[in-house]
């Protein structure tokens, strides 16, 4: 584990002690464990988008789109 210095309002300060004592913990650990969460959510969530856009990218076709008109155009039969 490595050690920081970390800068903060006093008003941030203040309700950080706060909110360690509210979990029975230290500030340190309840920064830590904010971080934490947050790279988690962070990592969880790019892997979200790249999968996301590798699934968009699936079925493409070379061809040409079709325009609104065609695509809204129910007396040709579908495929």
């Amino acid at each position: 584990m490595k050690n920081v210095t970390v800068t903060m309002d006093d008003s941030v300060a203040d309700w950080a002690r706060m909110e360690a004592a509210r979990r029975n913990t230290s500030v340190s650990r309840l920064v830590g464990e904010m971080l934490s969460e947050k790279m988690r959510h962070d990592d969880t969530y790019e892997r979200a988008m790249r999968e996301a856009l590798e699934f968009r990218s699936w079925g493409r076709s070379s061809g040409p789109c079709l325009t609104q008109e065609q695509m809204h155009d129910r007396s040709q039969p579908r495929d």
